[in-house]
C-alpha cells in the first residue's frame, strides 16, 4: 500500500501570528527605552518610558489631599457619635474623600499613557525613535510581532471549496530555504468567494519555533487533499483494451505457478504510476516487464521480486 493524495498548489504570503504597530497618545518627550532593535520582549514589559515629572506632582498632590480629606472624614464621623456634627457634615466630608479617589484614579490612568508596554509577547523591530524625542499622538514607535506561529494566506478556485475544511495538512516552501519544507493545516476558510477571480481565502498555521519564517515571504503551497493508502502499480503493467484495463497476476499454484488476466479498475496516474481502485490487493504479485509475451494461464518461473519501495531485484533462492 502506499499513501497517496490529491495535491492542490497554491502561492500564499506569510503574516504574524500577531502583529502591532507601537504609538503613544500623548504628546511628551522620550525619557527612556528599554529595548535592543529585533530583542524578544514579554507581555506587559515597559518598552518606552515618556517624561511625566507633571503628572508624577499632580499624583502626589492629589494622595496629599485624599489623606486630608480622609482625615476630615474621620473626625467628621467621631464627632457626629458624639452629637457634635450633623449628619449632612459627615456625608459632605464622606463626598470630598470618594472625590479625592476618583481625582487618583483619573491621574493614574493618565500615567499609564507615558508607558507604552507590550501588549503581547513577540518580537520588536526597529525603533523609530530616540531618547529625548519628542513623540507625539499616532506616530510610529516601534512594531511588535508574535512569530512562534506563522499564518499563511492563500486563495484557491472555488471548484476546490468542497475538498477544503481547517485540519487539512499542507506542505509550504519558500526560495529563502529552498532544501526545507514546512508543515501546517489549514486553520479557517473564507465566508466569500470573490465574484471577479471566482476564488476563496484559505488562512493556514505553520509552526515557526524555530524563528526562521518572516512576515512578507511568498510561500509555495502544496494542500494534500484527500490522503489516502492505496495500491500503486507501475503503468507499464497495465494492458488496456478499449476502456477496460488488464494486469497479469502471478499465482503460486500447488503444482505450479501460473499467469492470470486480470481486469482491473483505475484510478489516478502520476509519474508513470497508476492508482488501483479495484481489482487487485495488497501483496498482489504482477508481472511489469515483458508483459508482451505473457498469456493467460501460462505457467510461469519466478526468478526474482523487485521492490516497490527500493527498486531493488532480489534473486529467489531457487536461481541463485
Amino acid at each position: 500500500m502506499t499513501t497517496w493524495s490529491d495535491p492542490l498548489e497554491a502561492l500564499g504570503t506569510l503574516s504574524a501570528d500577531e502583529s502591532v504597530t507601537l504609538s503613544t497618545t500623548v504628546t511628551e518627550i522620550v525619557a527612556e527605552i528599554n529595548f535592543q532593535d529585533g530583542e524578544q520582549v514579554e507581555a506587559g514589559q515597559r518598552l518606552i518610558q515618556l517624561e511625566d515629572g507633571e503628572e508624577q506632582a499632580l499624583l502626589r498632590a492629589s494622595q496629599a489631599l485624599r489623606e486630608e480629606r480622609r482625615n476630615a472624614s474621620n473626625r467628621s464621623s467621631q464627632l457626629q457619635e458624639r452629637n457634635l456634627a450633623a449628619r449632612a457634615d459627615v456625608e459632605d466630608s464622606q463626598s470630598r474623600l470618594r472625590q479625592a479617589e476618583a481625582d487618583i484614579q483619573a491621574i493614574e490612568a493618565q500615567l499609564a499613557n507615558y508607558q507604552i508596554k507590550a501588549p503581547f509577547s513577540g518580537r520588536v523591530g526597529f525603533r523609530n525613535i530616540s531618547v529625548g524625542a519628542l513623540v507625539t499622538p499616532g506616530m510610529n514607535l516601534v512594531t511588535l510581532d508574535k512569530l512562534d506561529v506563522m499564518k499563511l494566506d492563500f486563495s484557491v478556485p472555488e471548484v476546490f471549496l468542497g475538498r477544503l475544511s481547517p485540519g487539512l495538512m499542507l506542505n509550504a516552501t519558500t526560495a529563502a530555504y529552498p532544501d526545507d519544507i514546512f508543515s501546517g493545516e489549514i486553520a479557517t476558510i473564507g465566508t466569500r468567494v470573490d465574484p471577479v477571480t471566482r476564488s476563496i481565502n484559505v488562512r493556514a498555521e505553520l509552526d515557526n519555533a524555530d524563528g526562521r519564517l518572516r512576515p512578507g515571504m511568498l510561500m509555495e503551497v502544496v494542500v494534500q487533499q484527500h490522503v489516502r493508502d492505496t495500491i500503486v502499480i507501475p503503468e507499464a503493467a497495465i494492458e488496456p483494451s478499449g476502456d477496460r484495463h488488464f494486469v497479469m497476476l502471478i499465482e503460486q499454484g500447488d503444482d505450479a505457478t501460473r499467469l492470470t488476466r486480470r481486469e482491473i479498475v483505475i484510478g489516478e496516474r502520476r509519474n508513470g504510476e497508476v492508482e488501483i481502485l479495484e481489482g487487485l490487493s495488497a501483496g498482489d504479485l504482477i508481472v511489469v516487464h515483458g508483459l508482451q509475451l505473457a498469456r493467460d494461464g501460462q505457467e510461469a518461473r519466478l526468478i526474482g521480486i523487485t521492490d516497490d519501495e527500493t527498486g531493488i531485484r532480489a534473486l529467489l533462492e531457487a536461481d541463485r
